[in-house]
């Protein structure tokens, strides 16, 4: 359904997107997972049309994108991050004006407009409200019924929970679930690992817009083949990382929100000894946890950073 061929692209010398190639079949979720910056947006951007790579090309069905952009068109359904919506209309009002901005003939708006709603599991009740007074989950379900009202083949998500409470975030994950279940093909891109690793069929791992790893999210995790001890303590101190790689059998550590994460292939052997060491310097250790790997784990031990650093 999506085939993105080595695209590229710059604002002038700064190459946001690298090469980046990768193929979302039909009725897959298709992950793309990066910290903010990374450049999914820019290439979502090219991906719909809206930006012209520097290089490679990108084809919706076979077809490309930059030759035949009317052609593509009917077959993308697209929520970006930024509110689309007027704040003084309603839910439904609010589609409808979509659904003219899209040429959906006038007698079947009604049937679109329904659909799309019941899709994203908002009732007739909340279609009534004005915007203004939809809660953060509520807006990003009405966005991806604006996305779905021309029925298109192709959803392209781009970051739908950011800024939603987690039960928000968890209703919204079921709306795409279903939507997947119901033969959609949808690309996926978000910072958050939970996220993709729930939600997608593959996940390319993208950083500085070039894609470090592609897999499904279990070989990811699978491939690092060891061990993830995670410290949460008060303090972080950069001598307490010096010693750590010289004296302890880990492959990695580094800070991390509230602590450290380290990757060992000995975590019997090496949990008494990070957390002598913790002591020694100080850090006021509050928990000890040995786990198997995250995909931010995957992205620490690739990239050399967490997943949420910019």
């Amino acid at each position: 359904m999506l085939e993105v061929q080595d695209v590229s692209f710059s604002f002038g010398d700064l190459k946001v997107v690298d090469c980046v190639s990768f193929s979302v079949g039909k009725g897959e979720c298709f992950g793309l997972l990066g910290p903010n910056g990374a450049g999914k947006t820019t290439l979502t951007k090219i991906i719909v049309g809206l930006l012209k790579p520097k290089g490679g090309r990108v084809f919706i069905n076979k077809i490309d994108v930059q030759r035949e952009p009317k052609k593509i068109k009917p077959l993308i359904g697209v929520c970006f991050q930024e509110s689309i919506f007027y704040e003084t209309l309603t839910g439904k009002e609010n589609l409808e004006f979509v659904a003219a901005l899209y040429n959906i003939p006038r007698g079947k708006v009604k049937d679109a407009v329904s659909n799309s709603l019941n899709r994203v599991l908002l009732n007739e009740k909340d279609a009534a409200k004005r915007v203004e007074h939809y809660s953060g989950g509520m807006k990003r379900r009405l966005a991806v019924a604006a996305a779905l009202l021309n029925d298109p083949p192709l959803l392209i998500l781009d970051e739908p929970t950011t800024g939603l409470d987690p039960q928000a975030r968890r209703a919204l994950w079921e709306t795409i679930e279903g939507l997947k279940k119901a033969g959609r093909s949808i690309l996926l891109t978000t910072h958050y690992m939970d996220e993709a690793d729930f939600l997608s069929d593959e996940v390319a791992i993208i950083d500085h817009g070039k894609i470090i790893a592609i897999d499904t999210p279990k070989a990811l995790k699978d491939s690092i083949g060891e061990s993830v001890i995670e410290l949460k303590c008060s303090f972080v101190k950069e001598d307490f990382v010096v010693d750590a790689r010289k004296t302890l059998l880990i492959s990695n550590i580094m800070p991390v929100e509230s602590g450290y994460k380290a990757l060992t292939k000995e975590p019997n052997n090496v949990l008494p000894e990070i957390v002598a060491l913790g002591i020694k310097h100080e850090l006021g250790i509050t928990s000890v946890e040995v786990s198997s790997p995250t995909l931010e784990d995957v992205f620490i031990k690739l990239a050399g950073k967490a997943l949420r650093e910019d």
